[in-house]
């Protein structure tokens, strides 16, 4: 793969796009760039505020951009089916799950679920499968699910999917990591099955400088770990822009392949959009099966497009 720049993102006019946690980070990097090529994009976010000032940023950057904010609370699933209800497009070309936590403190979200597994994982399966029906009616659609090269610090336990026989912040963020891999694999097989040319393909932005690292050190309380977090962002991590672009490939780029895995080229770390590594249990076809029936069962959602 040659090296690739937000530069050589396709002409998107006339294509929808949600992005979810489109209000900062790499999300609001992913929205901004989609609007500069033309896509008509939704800000999927909890805090609507925040949403809209996010959309004034971005439209004061690109005059001509079409943007609307949305509330999607991924914490709650009456909040992810208030959002597909009233989702006002007939059609998706790009659906974006970015949102994400990590490595918290242990809390549940508004169903019970352990926040990680629930807002990285379930809220995302829900939304995706909430919003199906728009996506198969779009030729050339695809779902793009962000991951984490820290999926390779847990497997998911399909006995334990809400740490409840013991939370550890980082084992669970890296199970709903490699959830989010396995959620990919079932999803591109399953669409295979079916004979859609949707792609599902996950990404990762390797260490970028986001909020989403001193997000647990301040819920706590725990301000010399932040200040902390935050001098190693600035000296080791990439730019939510640089970390960004490996979502935007796997969303626009031609030939991007089903279940494919991009990230920064350099040791998964930093650097232009590549292939990246991925555990082999990210490929266990009974392990993303499993996932899945647990998932529609926890959720309530069934993807009555796409038949086992």
């Amino acid at each position: 793969m040659t090296r690739w720049t937000a530069s050589q993102i396709p002409d998107q006019t006339g294509r929808v796009a949600v992005v979810t946690g489109a209000n900062g980070g790499l999300g609001l990097v992913t929205a901004l760039e989609l609007a500069r090529r033309g896509a008509e994009v939704v800000l999927a976010c909890r805090d609507v505020a925040r949403g809209r000032e996010a959309a004034a940023g971005i439209e004061a950057g690109v005059p001509a951009a079409r943007v609307d904010v949305a509330r999607l609370d991924l914490a709650d699933l009456a909040s992810v089916r208030a959002f597909a209800d009233a989702f006002p497009h007939d059609r998706l070309d790009l659906l974006v799950n970015n949102a994400g936590v990590m490595a918290l403190p242990h809390r549940t979200t508004a169903d019970g679920f352990e926040t990680q597994f629930g807002v990285n994982h379930l809220g995302h399966f829900a939304l995706t499968g909430l919003l199906l029906p728009r996506v198969l009616a779009t030729p050339g659609a695809r779902v793009i699910t962000v991951s984490s090269f820290a999926h390779v610090l847990g497997n998911i336990d399909i006995h334990d999917l809400n740490s409840e026989q013991g939370y550890r912040r980082w084992t669970a963020y890296g199970r709903s990591k490699t959830a989010n891999l396995l959620f990919t694999h079932e999803l591109a097989r399953r669409l295979a099955a079916a004979g859609s040319d949707v792609v599902a393909a996950s990404a990762h932005p390797g260490y970028s400088a986001t909020n989403l690292t001193t997000a647990g050190p301040a819920m706590e309380g725990r301000h010399t770990l932040r200040r902390l977090m935050r001098l190693a962002d600035r000296a080791v991590a990439q730019t939510a822009e640089a970390g960004a672009l490996p979502t935007l490939y796997a969303a626009t780029a031609p030939g991007v392949r089903p279940d494919s895995f991009t990230g920064p080229s350099f040791l998964m770390w930093r650097g232009a959009p590549a292939p990246s590594w991925r555990a082999p249990w990210t490929l266990d076809d009974r392990a993303s099966a499993r996932l899945w029936a647990e998932s529609e069962r926890l959720t309530g959602v069934r993807y009555e497009g796409l038949k086992r």
